[in-house]
């Protein structure tokens, strides 16, 4: 079984399990030993390429896609942060394909939007289908782009398995498949890579990541899945820390950031106390779990609110600076791990992200510090970044310490 097939009935295989079980254990199992769930889960739809005949493949929806033999060249995406992904894929010209997208990068990370206008200012011309919601899609200015492949997430805020434009654009010969980096990252981005370089035409990139991802994922678990249960840490994630009306605390609960902690060798003390994926617990919930570390997610600050500031063009001393403002919050001391100094922040942006293996190797360093103290998450960076992207990394994702004197006037 090629690559491509194994890790699309893989990732079809977990999106059936993880409704009964954990996806993250199912994961982690999947990816470290090569998917031994393959020989049970349901054989790709796949067939061989001739001339004419298209090939089927099956997205992370469970639909079946017949795919032309001919390369895509006018591709729509809903999320414009989808970008991450195609990016990796298309080496030097990132853009040259994508005719339309929502207006979501320039509204939720215009950091990395404007990295990407510096070198491709091309981008500021990409046509909008929508701002940053579902309700906000035009479908007939989506179907005026006349795309030959459409690229949507399984879940956020584009357009959705059910919407009536994927019926539409179907209609028209448009190709729309469903990838996932948001619900359940861990079983789902090396399946979703690996479908994109399928419909792109792009499987010796596809491939190429796969490889890196399992690596260093691979680095990692061989050194966590030796620590017993009862001595890994407890772990709080604050997700878009200090944004919300409602105060403390929304997070990840079985998903999203929930895996990446798992996988890196931590409890999630959210995983027990959110039944979904998202959701929100009290501050009193987190102070009785004592959770042994904290780690903020945020991406912009605003004046007079106490945000992280992390991702690209952002220093390290704001990130630092505003990441102290935050543990300096009335009560927050009475978190276990801010009390005892283990607190650390890193970008949003990594909630739906094929870069998540760099939140993975930066957990683990947090978690583990003597047994990953020669890994080094700057250096995986560099590689990813050099090896895939055409923009270079250009900011701070993730702040291992608070800055001191930041805290110090902060209090005061």
């Amino acid at each position: 079984m090629s690559i491509s097939r194994l890790y699309s009935a893989c990732g079809r295989a977990a999106s059936t399990a993880s409704r009964a079980a954990s996806s993250v254990t199912f994961a982690a199992l999947a990816l470290t030993a090569g998917c031994t769930l393959v020989a049970s889960a349901p054989a790709l739809a796949a067939q061989p390429a001739s001339a004419t005949a298209p090939v089927a493949v099956t997205d992370l929806a469970g639909r079946t896609v017949r795919v032309p033999v001919a390369e895509p060249q006018r591709i729509l995406l809903g999320e414009s942060r989808l970008l991450s992904a195609v990016a990796l894929l298309e080496g030097q010209k990132p853009l040259a394909r994508i005719v339309g997208w929502q207006g979501d990068l320039p509204l939720m990370d215009p950091q990395t939007y404007d990295a990407y206008a510096q070198k491709f200012p091309e981008i500021k011309t990409i046509p909008l289908i929508g701002k940053a919601t579902e309700d906000s899609i035009s479908d007939e200015k989506a179907l005026s782009l006349k795309p030959d492949l459409a690229i949507f997430s399984l879940g956020g805020h584009g357009p959705s398995r059910y919407n009536a434009l994927v019926k539409q654009l179907e209609a028209t010969g448009t190709t729309v498949v469903f990838i996932d980096f948001r619900l359940h990252p861990l079983q789902n981005t090396l399946p979703s890579i690996e479908l994109l370089g399928a419909v792109l035409h792009r499987e010796q990139q596809a491939n190429a990541y796969v490889q890196f991802y399992q690596q260093h994922l691979a680095r990692v678990q061989n050194v966590v899945n030796r620590v017993p249960e009862a001595q890994r840490p407890k772990v709080f994630v604050d997700l878009l820390a200090g944004v919300w009306d409602a105060g403390c605390c929304h997070t990840a609960g079985n998903g999203n950031f929930g895996e990446f902690v798992q996988a890196a060798g931590g409890r999630n003390i959210a995983q027990g106390l959110v039944p979904g994926v998202l959701g929100d617990i009290s501050m009193e919930q987190v102070i009785a779990a004592q959770p042994d570390v904290y780690i903020a997610t945020g991406s912009r600050t605003k004046p007079g609110l106490a945000s992280l500031r992390a991702g690209a063009l952002t220093s390290g001393h704001d990130a630092r600076a505003s990441l102290a403002q935050l543990i300096a919050r009335p009560g927050f001391d009475t978190i276990k791990a801010i009390h005892d100094g283990n607190a650390h922040g890193i970008s949003h942006n990594y909630y739906d992200s094929p870069y998540n293996i760099l939140a993975i190797e930066a957990f683990a360093k947090w978690f583990y510090p003597k047994q990953f103290a020669d890994l080094d998450v700057h250096a995986t960076q560099a590689d990813l970044y050099k090896r895939f992207l055409a923009v270079p990394p250009q900011g701070t994702e993730w702040v291992d310490t608070p800055l001191a004197q930041a805290a110090l006037q902060a209090s005061h």
